[in-house]
């Protein structure tokens, strides 16, 4: 029956984290079909998430790694996602860059001769911006130590002064229903406002987003484009159905 297989798939993956198709065609006498129908019910409803193969528990929805942890992770298609980001730039474009370690790494890749103002909440940035001689401003507020960046009342009221030409912003979930989320409902504040007051919005994330759902939604998926890395085995139809995803290879 449908409703226990469902449920015993919830309950491996609970165990394992990963559970891969094969196991799970063992496990329940079922097709692969009716598998993978299974695990896309699942993930709609949010109870796990599509991986190559298989399937894989979700985060916590209030789990928020450290800038150390991630600076870490998927470099290399970091590296990419914000290189292709920077290549959207236009000369005399002001811009809004969300803390974030991609959104950090894209400062590389912006070209120090074009006349590029920048907005950001990102205290890591700072640096970054000011060696390469790009003018920016830095919103004021609380500081939030673990991620690098600047949120709060104030924050929210001085990005209220800016309008920009275009807006990255970093995520901790993408998912079809859930849309655009983070950990933080402080951070999800800015960065509603970093979207509705750009002419057009990116969201900056590596493949390890997709299918996550966190505590705070900031956007619906048809409010920004979606800029990420993959190869061949990843496939992000289910979103293309809703949004403009930019897919550069690995």
């Amino acid at each position: 029956m449908t409703p226990e297989r469902h449920q015993l798939i919830i309950d491996e993956i609970e165990k394992h984290d990963v559970v891969k198709i094969q196991y799970l065609m063992n496990l329940t006498n079922a097709s692969e079909s009716t598998i993978r129908r299974d695990l896309s019910t699942l993930e709609a409803r949010g109870y796990l998430k599509r991986v190559h193969g298989g399937a894989s528990r979700l985060s916590d929805i209030r789990t928020e790694p450290d800038m150390l942890e991630k600076s870490s992770k998927n470099l290399h298609e970091k590296r990419k996602i914000a290189q292709e980001a920077a290549s959207l730039l236009e000369e005399g474009d002001c811009i809004y860059l969300d803390a974030g370690t991609t959104t950090l790494q894209m400062i590389d890749f912006i070209n120090p001769e074009m006349d590029i103002i920048v907005v950001t909440n990102g205290v890591m940035h700072i640096e970054a911006l000011g060696k390469k001689g790009i003018t920016f401003y830095l919103l004021g507020g609380y500081v939030k130590y673990k991620t690098g960046a600047i949120v709060g009342g104030s924050a929210l009221s001085a990005i209220s002064q800016y309008r920009f030409d275009k807006s990255f912003i970093g995520v901790n979930g993408i998912h079809k229903e859930a849309g655009f989320t983070t950990p933080d409902p402080e951070e999800a504040l800015l960065k509603t406002k970093a979207v509705n007051q750009a002419k057009k919005a990116f969201i900056l994330a590596d493949v390890s987003k997709f299918g996550e759902i966190s505590f705070s939604a900031f956007a619906g998926l048809d409010e920004a484009t979606i800029i990420t890395a993959g190869s061949a085995k990843h496939s992000f139809d289910n979103y293309q159905e809703k949004t403009v995803v930019k897919v550069v290879k690995t």
